[in-house]
């Protein structure tokens, strides 16, 4: 959570005036388990995490929204009936985008003042952008009085981020940022959306997140270009087997029937979705019945599959995950998120996350040259709209 100190009201008040302001916080989620699935309509297992994205806001009587990035000194501004993404930053895209579904949506926006302060690490692969877009959402249907149930609200927030900013992603990271339960990882089928939790109890494993620092801007990255790989594979099987509308329809009995129509380079693509579906909806039973050691194995060949299969890792993780592997009491580890860098995830037993956290950040520099940053992370809730105190 955002100290005290660090909570945006002041801030607002010296750039927009005096007046009744409102916060929307939102968190940002870790992976635990189903990375590169929820755009191919299967499974997934995040959870929201306690580092949020906090917004202080205050609507207008005009259609201009203002934006203060307070983490960077920076502003933008634009018109509700001109918002265009060339018009304004990289940053205030992911707002703004929110602003022109909505409104692409029907829905009647005010104009708005808004500051934002995040302690969300950017480009860490931990989804600062999706908690940027979910409390920019609840900030936007908060001034309009609209009301709009949570689920849907991340499918608006996915298009924003799919249209305005031109990033393909799936709907896993605004789904939890808005539907997340402290103590609780978050089940969710990305076909049907439908969704379940599962309990991730602290107080027998830690969330330890090992960010590499290596940023990768995911637009610019081969993050599309997977996607597209997974699309053409899913089109040549079904060709052979046309039930196959999404990856949700494949299990891996099914696949090995299917796969010698692949190329090799598709085979592995597809073989990680099909592969990592099962695994999640493994890991939910596992974790359900506390069993860790079960948990954390289906981590490690996650990343396993994500390292050969998919090709989305990196030196920086795969060391870190090695290190996880031979440390005592560590359960699994894995990257997180869409790879090319970012963090890695390792649930460890709480006495030992330390020990584990400090060996992790001693090979890391031994081999890089540089301190990874370490976080030790709790499951939180996810986004909610407060008034400021005065």
């Amino acid at each position: 959570m955002l100290r005290e100190s660090q909570v945006p009201s002041k801030e607002f008040l010296d750039l927009f005036g005096p007046g009744p302001i409102s916060i929307a916080r939102a968190p940002g989620r870790v992976n635990l388990i189903g990375d590169h699935t929820d755009y191919n309509g299967g499974y997934v297992l995040p959870a929201a995490i306690d580092r949020e994205v906090r917004i202080a806001f205050r609507p207008a009587d005009d259609a201009r929204v203002e934006i203060a990035a307070l983490d960077f000194s920076e502003k933008a501004a634009s018109d509700l009936k001109s918002l265009d993404a060339a018009s304004v930053p990289a940053w205030a895209r992911y707002p703004m985008g929110v602003a022109s579904i909505l409104q692409k949506e029907g829905h009647v926006l005010r104009g708005m003042r808004m500051a934002l302060r995040s302690n969300v690490p950017i480009g860490a692969g931990l989804s600062s952008s999706a908690a940027v877009e979910a409390a920019s959402a609840l900030a936007f249907c908060h001034a309009a009085k609209l009301r709009i149930a949570p689920e849907e609200l991340a499918r608006i927030c996915q298009r924003a981020e799919n249209e305005f900013v031109g990033m393909r992603c799936g709907i896993m990271d605004q789904f939890v940022s808005l539907l997340g339960k402290s103590g609780c990882a978050l089940f969710i089928d990305c076909q049907t959306l439908q969704h379940a939790l599962a309990p991730l109890d602290d107080s027998k494993a830690q969330m330890v997140i090992c960010d590499t620092r290596v940023k990768r801007e995911l637009t610019r990255s081969p993050y599309n270009q997977r996607r597209e790989e997974c699309e053409k594979a899913l089109a040549i099987i079904r060709q052979h087997l046309p039930s196959a509308a999404t990856y949700h329809d494949l299990n891996v009995t099914l696949f090995k029937a299917q796969e010698h129509h692949l190329p090799d380079l598709l085979l592995k693509r597809a073989r990680h979705v099909v592969t990592e579906n099962g695994r999640v909806l493994h890991a939910v039973k596992v974790l359900r019945a506390g069993d860790l050691i079960a948990f954390g194995a289906l981590m490690d060949a996650s990343h396993a599959s994500l390292r050969d299969d998919f090709e989305v890792s990196c030196p920086e993780l795969d060391l870190l995950v090695d290190v996880a592997g031979r440390s005592p009491g560590v359960y699994g580890s894995r990257m997180t998120g869409a790879g090319f860098g970012g963090c890695t995830v390792t649930l460890v037993a709480p006495r030992n996350a330390a020990d584990f956290a400090q060996e992790a950040a001693a090979e890391f520099k031994a081999q890089f040259g540089r301190e990874p940053a370490v976080h030790m992370l709790k499951a939180s809730d996810g986004a909610t709209v407060e008034s400021a105190k005065p």
